[in-house]
């Protein structure tokens, strides 16, 4: 039998507590020992669902950070192909690199926060609050990742600039893409919603400073995790 054969017949429930992070890393760690080979087509979802034992949205979301870290890629009606077993370190979303994004994001979300905190409507206050508590109940990763983008989208339009408001909605599709990776690499979402939280909280209570200090410590606790998965995406020696 293959390599692939042998790997598909091992059965590899997983825990449901952070699942998807689970199932990511076992694929990857098959890719990059050879047991999954390079230019092989991945099963099915039903398939993994049924080796982890978890529910199709779960692989959905591993399969997604794997084509994000260049490593598998899908071809409509075709399925899911490994591409690479060796990621590169220059991680890109939407046509935006990693380093893009952490460089440029205090430049414009750190101002923003503050300036919201001044700016912000009584009724984008109350959203921006709303938002927290919605995604700190939220158990599905996709969701969560589109409140987390409605956040960073409602703080730059309660900036009242609407530059900033254009550049967070122009790179709102790469901003979801590094947060789902962020996200199950990292395991952040936890300690996110209580940044979320600190920055909604200040801009409520009209302290620029305050916002502006949440935000800047936010962001860099993503580039924190963002470098530490760029050492993560090199295979073993």
């Amino acid at each position: 039998m293959s390599a692939l054969t042998d790997w598909l017949s091992e059965s590899s429930p997983i825990s449901r507590k952070n699942a998807a992070e689970a199932v990511f890393e076992e694929l990857r760690s098959a890719i990059i020992s050879g047991r999954i080979e390079v230019g092989r087509r991945l099963p099915s979802e039903a398939h993994l669902a049924s080796k982890y034992g978890v529910s199709r949205p779960v692989i959905r979301e591993a399969l997604r950070s794997l084509q994000t870290l260049g490593m598998t890629q899908t071809r409509t009606g075709s399925g899911t192909f490994v591409t690479t077993a060796t990621p590169s370190t220059d991680l890109s979303y939407s046509g935006y690199s990693a380093r893009d994004l952490i460089e440029a994001r205090p430049f414009i979300e750190v101002p923003a926060a503050g300036w919201a905190a001044l700016r912000r409507t009584t009724e984008q206050s109350t959203r921006l609050l709303k938002l927290c508590d919605d995604m700190e109940k939220e158990e599905d990763p996709l969701r969560w990742v589109r409140l987390d983008s409605d956040f960073h989208m409602l703080l730059a339009e309660a900036s009242g600039n609407a530059v900033f408001s254009k550049i967070v909605m122009d790179a709102r599709d790469a901003l979801m893409q590094q947060s789902e990776l962020v996200n199950l690499m990292a395991s952040r979402r936890v300690a996110s919603n209580l940044e979320h939280r600190q920055i909604a909280t200040a801009v409520d209570a009209g302290s620029q400073d305050d916002a502006s200090r949440a935000m800047e410590l936010h962001l860099g606790q993503v580039k924190l995790a963002v470098t530490e998965i760029i050492g993560a995406v090199q295979p073993d020696r």
